[in-house]
């Protein structure tokens, strides 16, 4: 008896990067069985904490998520959210070629971008809903297949600067969303908000080793607590203390990999003083301690 999966029991899938510094796994499949197909209820659903982009060469792919059953051809890109059920198949005859890749985006937003991290968040929308924007323009389409074609060919070649090639092609990503987003699935914060908050980034910016606490970038922006607390988290997309912690861990990852300091020092210079608060923190965001974050990426960076 053919077994049918349903999406109530999809597996979480762990993905593994072929370069830890760039948090992205992308590979080519390439599919010349011309008389094979299957239909997409014989896979099981699966999902990742990556965001998928899938880009088609030739042939055609049907893919199902919780909203969407679409079938997409050579030339067409599709983008799945980030812990998303899919599954996929070739489902007509013929050969079938594409490139996936895999990404997990939050890594990817440094210091100077971070007030866009909320786009990417999906704490309101799956990225899925973005995809209308392939379907409304034809150029914009083709500039993201172009872009995950060149991250899988730096990541295949791997000549010297590769890593700078894929993050500026996954900036330009990101760039290409938020500019070609004309129905705000993003929930892009308008730039007044951002300019708002400026003294109040600027600020933690240059007190992380201290502790920084509300009441006082409140007076900032003579904003009442309450008030703040809610405008803070509408425009950056998380609370006030998660963008703390986040930009001390980032802090930390930059000293491990920059610096000869121990552990204990970087947890200080960074305005945490509990050591089993910092390992939580760091490993939320890592998935593993500092020091093996420090053997991971350093041993990535001579390969």
């Amino acid at each position: 008896m053919e077994t049918k999966h349903t999406i109530n029991q999809p597996v979480n899938e762990k993905v593994i990067y072929q370069n830890p510094l760039l948090s992205l796994k992308v590979w080519e499949i390439n599919d010349e069985r011309e008389h094979v197909m299957t239909p997409v209820d014989y896979y099981p659903w699966h999902y990742h904490k990556e965001v998928e982009l899938l880009a088609i060469i030739d042939g055609d792919l049907t893919v199902q998520t919780k909203e969407n059953y679409l079938t997409i051809s050579s030339g067409d890109v599709l983008i799945m959210g980030a812990s998303q059920p899919h599954r996929t198949s070739k489902v007509k005859k013929g050969k079938l070629r594409y490139i996936v890749l895999q990404i997990d985006l939050h890594k990817h937003f440094d210091q100077s971008i971070l007030p866009y991290f909320y786009c990417f968040s999906e704490l309101t929308h799956p990225l899925e809903k973005i995809n209308y924007i392939f379907e409304d323009n034809k150029e914009i389409k083709q500039e993201v297949h172009y872009l995950i074609n060149e991250i899988h060919k730096e990541s295949q070649t791997k000549e010297k600067g590769y890593e700078i090639a894929i993050n500026y092609s996954i900036k330009r990503l990101l760039l290409l969303f938020v500019r070609n987003d004309t129905k705000n699935m993003l929930h892009y914060s308008e730039e007044q908000d951002l300019t708002k908050l400026k003294p109040v980034l600027d600020y933690i910016d240059s007190h992380l080793e201290d502790r920084i606490l509300v009441e006082d970038v409140c007076k900032l922006l003579n904003f009442s607590y309450h008030y703040f607390i809610k405008y803070f988290k509408k425009v950056m997309g998380m609370s006030f203390v998660d963008y703390i912690n986040l930009k001390r861990i980032k802090k930390a990852e930059l000293l491990l990999l920059t610096t000869d300091k121990s552990i204990l020092e970087i947890s200080y210079e960074v305005g945490i003083t509990n050591m089993a608060q910092f390992y939580k923190l760091f490993k939320r965001e890592n998935q593993c301690s500092p020091k093996a974050f420090k053997n991971r990426m350093l041993k990535a960076n001579t390969l």
